[in-house]
């Protein structure tokens, strides 16, 4: 029998209907605001900047941007700065002061069409290495960007048949967690999942999952590879663990499939414990699992070679908030449980995870 006492649930604290389409929410470190991206109807871009104020969400910043947005991150700005880092339409890169937001710090022209994803790493307190972008873009190609310099990517990674490019849907940082070691995940649209080695400069792992990839994610940027998530169309996502690098296998994964018949859009690790996550659902569900770690995280295989153990995943709440996809989640960094979220139904929403103390 499950003890309600200490169950999560899921709850939906504030909500506001917006004249925009949002595309991603990013929780401001340090303070009780967060930035929504999108697109106005006329397809300009919309910066939104919003206070929790009691029982309302008060909106300090509204401002219209010549391209709609389409990503952003903070994960590049230290925690003086706060400088918010954008992807949009046209492949353009744009840095913002958010306390001066008329042009941007630094712009610079990225990819050919779109930029899909990004994230950023580097720029935080406990950060490694230099303060680093990566953005994938519809024209196939992952670029990594020093935002100390505007003039051209520090690496890009492009696709080897220029006659058949795909579509590159979601990027991500991880493994930073010394001044020289630092990976990216790419997911891309035919199912390839690649983890790009950023020292070496070359592909250290791929794996093709059958459906196109929403959303990659690994469960901490700043330690050395533990785990990492790929989430995919057809309600599933896939869970990895990166302790282990087997010559021949790779890493070792397992699927989830959800309990609805909808896209998963991505998943978001809680920051104060990377063992608990949140999967976005394309039913407008918020959905909470928890990863259990197997008895034994390697064995020996018969050749007797380290191959990786997966372990497997508790659904643990499950809340139903918008009758459109959760296209963009963020947790606080620093009230654990509290989160912003937007979804294609024209509406920014904040939500409160509770007793995650006692998972």
């Amino acid at each position: 029998m499950v003890d309600a006492s200490r169950t999560p649930q899921i709850l939906e604290h504030l909500q506001k209907s917006l004249a925009s389409t949002v595309y991603d929410t990013k929780w401001i470190p340090s303070s009780a605001r967060f930035v929504s991206l999108g697109s106005y109807p006329k397809n300009t871009g919309c910066l939104q900047i919003f206070q929790l104020d009691g029982n309302e969400l008060k909106v300090c910043l509204e401002t219209e941007k010549p391209v709609s947005f389409k990503c952003g991150t903070f994960g590049a700005s230290g925690l003086a700065e706060r400088q918010l880092a954008t992807g949009d339409f046209n492949g353009n890169i744009n840095i913002w002061d958010l306390e001066h937001h008329r042009t941007p710090i630094m712009e610079v022209q990225a990819h050919a069409g779109i930029i899909n994803s990004m994230d950023g790493v580097g720029g935080q307190a406990k950060g490694f290495g230099a303060p680093e972008l990566v953005t994938g873009g519809r024209d196939g190609r992952v670029a990594i960007w020093d935002v100390r310099q505007k003039d051209a990517p520090v690496a890009v990674f492009e696709p080897k048949d220029s006659g058949n490019i795909r579509d590159c849907w979601c990027v991500a940082f991880g493994n930073s967690y010394d001044d020289e070691e630092r990976c990216v995940l790419a997911g891309y649209d035919n199912g390839d999942v690649k983890m790009f080695d950023l020292r070496n400069g070359q592909v250290r792992w791929e794996e093709n999952v059958k459906n196109g990839v929403c959303g990659v994610e690994f469960d901490r940027r700043d330690i050395k590879m533990n785990k990492f998530f790929a989430t995919t169309l057809e309600s599933r996502f896939h869970a990895y663990d990166a302790r282990t690098y087997h010559s021949e296998k790779g890493f070792t994964g397992m699927t989830e499939k959800v309990p609805h018949a909808s896209t998963i859009w991505g998943t978001r690790s809680l920051p104060q414990n990377r063992d608990v996550f949140m999967v976005m659902g394309g039913d407008g569900s918020l959905l909470l699992y928890k990863y259990n770690y197997p008895d034994k995280r390697q064995v020996k295989d018969a050749d007797n070679q380290w191959v990786g153990v997966v372990g497997n995943v508790s659904l643990l709440a499950n809340r139903n908030v918008s009758s459109q996809p959760i296209a963009s989640f963020d947790w606080s960094p620093d009230k654990e449980g509290l989160a912003c979220c937007g979804s294609f139904d024209q509406c920014v929403r904040v939500v409160v995870v509770t007793k995650l103390n006692r998972i």
